[in-house]
């Protein structure tokens, strides 16, 4: 599944063995979270592990935010690749970033041990 709007793209590129890779990119907001919020579903089935490349993430607000934490109430989220510093900034002011583990690449979050929270 790849949705295109006009300031951001979400890609569910792929889902084996329970982990399901969603890449973002763009501007993440009120007005386009329909994409994101439909590929971060809590409620895939057999989905235990999210790995979301945020490599390409140009502003993110609450409403991302908010979409990203609702998954790690039921799944394991990995954010994966080098943090845009707007991310870095929303996640850190927020205690975010205790939350979410972090991967220096989608492959590495694929294999990585998650520590439990």
């Amino acid at each position: 599944m790849t949705v295109n709007a006009d300031r951001c793209h979400v890609e569910v590129q792929d889902q084996h063995e329970g982990i399901r890779v969603v890449v973002m990119a763009g501007e993440f907001d009120l007005d386009n979270a329909g994409p994101l919020r439909a590929a971060m579903d809590p409620q895939a089935p057999g989905v235990h592990r999210y790995v979301v490349d945020v490599s390409e993430v140009t502003f993110a607000d609450s409403i991302t935010l908010t979409i990203l934490l609702q998954a790690t109430l039921a799944r394991e989220v990995v954010l994966a690749g080098p943090q845009p510093p707007h991310l870095a900034q929303l996640l850190r002011l927020t205690g975010a970033d205790r939350v979410f583990a972090h991967a220096p690449s989608v492959a590495e979050g694929r294999t990585m041990v998650v520590p439990p929270r």
